[in-house]
């Protein structure tokens, strides 16, 4: 969320943010805003005038009571003023709540380190890793249904299309990259381990900008204003919301592990085979909280903290930056973690690193208050898989994949798993 100096004050520079991203409808947006912060301004303005009218003229009525004289034609005054008052406050709490909500439409500007432009413009800053090729490899679905690890049939009859059932040493190698992940991210980089619910209220999805814009995409309860969370993301951020925190607290580093939904609307042909794309899903999520100062260097950290899962589960990965047209629509910096999948032949995406800057903390009113004194200052937000589990298995059982068949399990695995061969 933008705060409504950016339109009032900066609004060329808003307008050149949303071309940047490609966002050209927001610019009828920005120009409705205007127009509403106009007329709140000058309302607010005339509602204080008529308050001053009001109080002069209720001096004036005492002046005239205690030299007893009628003031009737003064209360009639004032009674007339207090109604336009009330008209007016009626009117301006309308159109706060217009110009709150058409701020809620309008996404993030892009920090200036992001190339301009669409997907053709994504930059890869680093890889780490040879991709495998030459030997045909099968594809992870063949693979997890030969083993025996997956059962796609019957997790279509369970739940429909997009969900997926993990058995045996399918189920426990889900459990085992849980606890890996867990354990690196709170030993190694010192996160905060939290369990968090998976149902949260429209203020939370609000608050990290999951509402509006991608209401379609969630999974809502009936008769109920509650959604099962997309990632541990809304729930992480939210966990101080409407609070403010001492700048010594800084920064905060929270994970943890949730199942995700998502009903991926209008994703029907998009790599909808296998596990590229589900319903339901693992996750961890990895949320800091720091000053605007640090939150660059902080997102090198973020990123770094994900590398390293990729890089004990010995799979090849690159690192890309995202264009402007690209980023999501809270984000003002992505990297993008994608891991090759020699089975399918593709780079798959099973993280994705993000600067928010102010833009969840003003949403949802996360502040701190600066160690030198003065106002208290929104916070910025950063976050990121660490790692997402669906396309994790799938390119660990295809770049794992044996001639025998087998699929060989990393060392930092095994000791979770208790095999070093999936057969």
């Amino acid at each position: 969320m933008h705060d409504l100096r950016m339109v009032r004050e900066h609004i060329d520079a808003l307008r050149a943010g949303m071309r940047r991203r490609g966002a050209n409808d927001a610019l009828s947006t920005i120009d409705r805003a205007a127009e509403l912060d106009k007329w709140r301004r000058e309302t607010i303005q005339a509602v204080e005038e008529r308050k001053a009218a009001r109080n002069a003229i209720s001096q004036q009525v005492g002046q005239r009571k205690r030299g007893g004289e009628a003031a009737d034609d003064l209360q009639q005054q004032s009674r007339a003023l207090g109604e336009e008052i009330a008209r007016l406050d009626q009117e301006l709490a309308k159109v706060e709540s217009q110009l709150s909500s058409i701020l809620l439409e309008l996404p993030n500007i892009t920090l200036d380190q992001v190339p301009a432009g669409g997907e053709e413009n994504n930059s890869v800053v680093r890889s780490w890793g040879t991709p495998r090729e030459g030997a045909r490899v099968q594809p992870h679905w063949e693979i997890g249904t030969r083993l025996g690890l997956i059962d796609f049939e019957r997790g279509a009859k369970i739940s429909g299309s997009g969900f997926i059932v993990f058995r045996g040493l399918g189920a426990r190698l889900v459990r085992s990259l849980m606890n890996l992940m867990l354990d690196v991210h709170t030993s190694d980089h010192s996160y905060e381990e939290i369990w968090v619910p998976v149902v949260v209220n429209r203020t939370s999805m609000t608050g990290t900008a999951q509402l509006p814009k991608f209401q379609e995409d969630m999974y809502a309860l009936k008769d109920e204003d509650l959604f099962l969370i997309p990632t541990a993301e809304v729930p992480l951020t939210n966990l101080y919301r409407d609070e403010i925190l001492a700048e010594g607290d800084l920064p905060k580093s929270f994970t943890a592990y949730s199942a995700c939904f998502r009903r991926e609307a209008g994703a029907a042909g998009k790599d909808t085979r296998g596990l590229l794309r589900v319903h339901e899903f693992d996750k961890i999520e990895l949320v800091r909280y720091t000053t605007p100062e640090s939150s660059g260097e902080q997102l090198e950290l973020l990123t770094g903290h994900a590398e390293k899962i990729l890089q004990l589960l010995e799979l090849p990965y690159r690192v890309v930056r995202l264009a402007s047209g690209d980023t999501g629509f809270a984000s003002a910096h992505t990297y993008d973690l994608e891991s090759y999948a020699p089975g399918v032949g593709k780079w798959l995406e099973v993280s994705s690193c993000s600067n928010f800057t102010d833009f969840q903390a003003r949403r949802a009113n996360i502040r701190y208050k600066p160690t030198e004194g003065g106002k208290p200052r929104f916070v910025h937000t950063l976050n990121g898989s660490g790692l997402a589990f669906p396309r994790i298995i799938a390119s660990l059982l295809e770049h794992h994949q044996q001639e025998d068949g087998s699929v060989r399990v990393p060392a930092a695995l095994s000791k979770y798993l208790g095999a070093e061969r999936l057969s």
